[in-house]
């Protein structure tokens, strides 16, 4: 920033000089032709040192560039880091609570108004002080009264073009919303295009799409209109500057009061301080964007997180889980998703969870990695409260199955290996962990086998084939704690069956399997039911089914609609 101030000077300065040299020149070009010398000579020697002004001046610009664009490049780079950071320390809670459009635009958008600001805008600022000064100066020194007639209309550009760049802003923001509405338009045909082909609606999301481009078409014509009167506005009013100029110079000249080298001069200077003039306007604008959009930004640098990691003492999970009396209301809504849940998982067990939608099933996974934090009661690993002990580690030992699976726009190897905690897996690991999760046979048949590139969600693998690659993500880490959060819903029985069998294979301590399938948590060492957040029963399956309660409704439910099928 520093260096870049003192460039400005240094480009400043020399562009000051050509001027004063050129009208001195001028004035001095008759007795130099006079005095018999080539007048071939005296011009290469005039563009010759003009030039050489003109090639520093621009060499100092050069370097003001690299040095304060530069700079706010490096902040507007910090900050996008610091954003995204803050991203990721957020909880849970606050992705519910704010789109992931309005996140999206606090860290490109927004920033981007900020780097304008503290790049261009302060640049332009300094430049127009620097060299007010030192064109003023040498102005005032050949007249004052002309000085202040010929500047006269750069204040009233300033004010005009800063009216119009408002304007401008203006319509900008509701073009660029109405381009965010029709971004947002083709990017949901194009997700779900599948279900406007299978429902023959092609014309009327074309007739939505004409509609909304425009609408886009329209207000982009109004922006050009706008756009057209900028820089009209700045040639009538330089125009203005140069016949006052020209008119009250060539007056001054009569009466002997100023050269024609001066006129010059002053010609040149308006010229000058032209653009710095006109940038006031822009640069005012830019502050108020930047401001705006600084708060904007503020909002969420200044949010702390609910949920950190208090503890960084080394931790190791052994295996036994307990939830005291625990409940949870979701903020938003007010819905009590738990109601006074308690259960005790011991090392090696396995527990199922089973209840109907909206029973409070993936609250308790939720709480138990603690992205949220229970209103009441306390959650125990290894007897000790969740809160104290180091929770990146814990969650480094647990491999979890959500139950809406995604999977990244990259190769189906990379998409299994990020959960792995090691660099480097072998071939033969990712074999054996896709067998295990009845996925490999599927991989073999596509050409490029683990190198397939998925398309945007996996959306070139089926439901089942999107949940078994989730199964071997989770696996590949070698979990301590293994959560399986509905996530065999797209597969078969059958197929259900082998996997929940070569799981049992795993070496995993604990082991949870969520579920609105009896089959799959069947063989569980304990089985809770969930209703409305309560846990209305606990047990094993036979002990379940002795009680001939909800699980055993639901059980001799789901046995009849499997009977009816085959």
């Amino acid at each position: 920033m520093l260096l870049g101030v003192l460039f400005i000077i240094g480009s400043n300065w020399f562009k000051v000089k050509m001027p004063k040299y050129f009208g001195e020149i001028t004035d001095g070009l008759a007795e130099q032709l006079s005095a018999s010398e080539d007048v071939l000579i005296t011009a290469l020697k005039v563009g010759g040192y003009f030039m050489l002004l003109s090639l520093a001046s621009g060499f100092f610009l050069f370097l003001t560039r690299q040095t304060i664009i530069i700079m706010s490049r490096l902040i507007e780079f910090d900050l996008k880091n610091e954003i995204y950071n803050q991203y990721q320390r957020l909880s849970f809670t606050f992705y519910k609570k704010n789109n992931t459009g309005d996140l999206m635009n606090r860290i490109s958008e927004d920033v981007s108004k900020v780097r304008m600001y503290l790049g261009p805008g302060i640049m332009y600022t300094i430049n127009l002080a620097i060299l007010s000064i030192l064109a003023i100066f040498n102005m005032v020194q050949i007249d004052g009264f002309l000085t202040i007639i010929v500047l006269a209309p750069l204040p009233l550009m300033s004010y005009i073009i800063y009216k119009v760049s408002s304007r401008i802003n203006t319509i900008s923001g509701v073009v660029q919303k109405e381009q965010s509405d029709m971004s947002t338009l083709v990017q949901e045909t194009f997700s779900g295009i599948r279900v406007i082909k299978a429902y023959s609606r092609n014309e009327e999301v074309k007739d939505k799409f004409q509609k909304s481009s425009e609408a886009f078409k329209n207000k982009s014509m109004k922006l050009v209109l706008v756009n057209s009167l900028f820089m009209p506005t700045i040639f009538i009013l330089i125009g203005i500057s140069t016949i006052l100029c020209i008119y009250l110079g060539g007056i001054f000249h009569h009466n002997n009061d100023i050269s024609i080298g001066d006129i010059i001069q002053f010609i040149f200077y308006v010229n000058l301080l032209t653009w710095p003039f006109a940038s006031v306007g822009w640069v005012i604008s830019i502050i108020q964007r930047a401001a705006a959009s600084q708060e904007r930004i503020n909002e969420f640098l200044n949010i702390s997180a609910d949920i950190t990691n208090e503890n960084p003492d080394p931790f190791t999970f052994q295996g036994k889980i307990e939830f005291r009396n625990v409940e949870y209301t979701y903020p938003n809504s007010g819905i009590k998703a738990l109601d006074n849940v308690s259960f005790i998982i011991e090392k090696g067990q396995t527990l199922g969870v089973i209840g109907r939608t909206g029973s409070g099933k993936t609250t308790i996974i939720n709480l138990l990695m603690r992205q949220i934090e229970p209103d009441s009661g306390v959650i125990l690993i290894d007897n000790v409260d969740l809160k104290k002990i180091n929770l990146d580690e814990f969650r480094n030992m647990t491999g979890i199955v959500p139950q809406d699976v995604f999977l990244f726009s990259d190769t189906i190897k990379n998409n299994i290996l990020f959960g792995s905690l090691k660099s480097e897996i072998s071939q033969e690991e990712l074999i054996d962990i896709t067998t295990k999760t009845h996925v490999y046979h599927n991989i073999q048949k596509f050409e490029n086998e683990f190198e397939t590139l998925l398309g945007e969600r996996g959306v070139n693998l089926s439901g089942g084939q999107k949940q078994r690659i989730s199964i071997a993500r989770a696996l590949i880490r070698k979990p301590s704690l293994l959560i399986l959060d509905d996530c065999l819903s797209a597969v078969d029985t059958e197929t259900e069956e082998i996997i929940l069998k070569n799981l049992t294979k795993e070496d995993v301590k604990t082991t949870i399997v969520i579920s609105h399938r009896v089959s799959s948590i069947r063989n569980s060492s304990i089985i809770i039911t969930l209703e409305d957040g309560k846990s209305l029963e606990g047990g094993s399956h036979e002990q379940l089914m002795a009680q001939n309660g909800l699980y055993a409704e639901m059980y001799n439910k789901q046995l009849a609609e499997t009977d009816s099928k085959n």
